[in-house]
């Protein structure tokens, strides 16, 4: 014979109880941004991070759907970071350069 709880309520879902306000922010717009403008590897893997968090969430796994939206949201920063730092290197290059030849041409 199986416990029926009090009230005739259906037993919880597998992963617990959902939690009140709905799914995480799953990152996809940020991931997407990255990948465009900033650096591809990086937001290739956010992207795919931040597909994974609605299903889980539809599967009950709610730790792990805001696992996964924390992984999104931290790749989609490191990949940030990396293109501005990219983007820092390049510009400084150019400037060296650039003053160099503009000195080079008066001499």
């Amino acid at each position: 014979m199986t416990d029926i709880p009090p009230g005739n309520y259906p037993p919880p879902p597998a992963g617990g109880i959902s939690p009140a306000g709905g799914p995480p922010n799953n990152n996809l717009v940020l991931g997407i941004l990255v990948t465009i403008f900033c650096c591809l590897p990086f937001g290739i893997v956010s992207i795919v991070k931040a597909t994974q968090v609605s299903g889980l969430w539809g599967q009950g796994q709610f730790q792990a759907a805001q696992a996964a939206a924390d992984e999104a949201k931290k790749w989609a920063l490191w990949g940030a970071i990396a293109g501005a730092v990219v983007l820092v290197i390049y510009l400084v290059f150019t400037f060296v350069i650039g003053a160099q030849s503009y000195g080079a041409a008066f001499t």
